[in-house]
């Protein structure tokens, strides 16, 4: 079977297409070394969430710079709605009320963003579980926009952003993912993570890669 790629970056590339950059969860629960301990992330993990966060911000930097809209994705925990399923998933007691380990809870230090953040009149979406498109005004904020593609980055690989990356798919948006631009908490999650979406939901690239498409489709 002919490799696609080609014919997919081009088309994105072509006249008419405005892509837009999607940043999920750069959050200090989510980011923040301070903050990672109970995770039990390695020295190489550690290093590979910093390079991650930095390809994230060199990103930001450049959307701004040719005119890329950014659109936001936070989670904001809110322990007047607790999450039941999650409970039952990680505890076994679907009816507990939220933990003091719950990551992101709003108004916490937790929820703050981690070296990036929304510049003013940058749209925003909070988010309670894992994609940036359920039960949110995420796929409308990004049609308003004029994009027409999307590149979506943020963490963690295997969970939020692969959930955003998915839904995004499935409402009709071609994905370009940055695999220098994400990560997860351990390295073969990871690897198994951009597996999966290479296989089913993206096209996977690097961040430069992604900047010179932007060029191609702002100039």
């Amino acid at each position: 079977m002919t490799d696609p790629r080609q014919a997919q970056l081009a088309q994105l590339s072509g006249p008419g297409r405005t892509p837009a950059l999607v940043v999920v969860d750069v959050q200090r629960d989510f980011a923040d070394p301070l903050l990672l301990g109970g995770y039990g992330l390695t020295d190489q993990a550690l290093t590979a969430l910093d390079a991650a966060v930095t390809r994230i911000g060199d990103l930001v930097g450049a959307a701004r710079e040719l005119g890329v809209p950014v659109v936001w994705v936070e989670l904001g925990s809110d322990p007047a709605r607790p999450w039941r399923a999650s409970n039952w998933l990680r505890q076994g007691d679907y009816d507990a009320p939220m933990g003091p380990d719950e990551p992101c809870v709003l108004g916490t230090p937790g929820a703050e963003w981690y070296r990036v953040r929304p510049a003013e009149g940058e749209p925003r979406v909070v988010k309670r579980g894992y994609s940036g498109f359920f039960d949110t005004d995420l796929d409308a904020l990004l049609r308003a926009t004029g994009a027409n593609w999307l590149t979506v980055t943020g963490l963690t690989s295997e969970c939020c952003v692969q959930a955003t990356a998915v839904d995004a798919l499935q409402h009709d948006w071609p994905v370009l993912l940055p695999q220098d631009a994400t990560a997860a908490y351990d390295l073969a999650v990871h690897r198994a993570a951009l597996v999966q979406l290479r296989l089913n939901t993206a096209v996977l690239c690097d961040a430069d890669e992604v900047v010179a498409l932007w060029k191609e489709a702002t100039r």
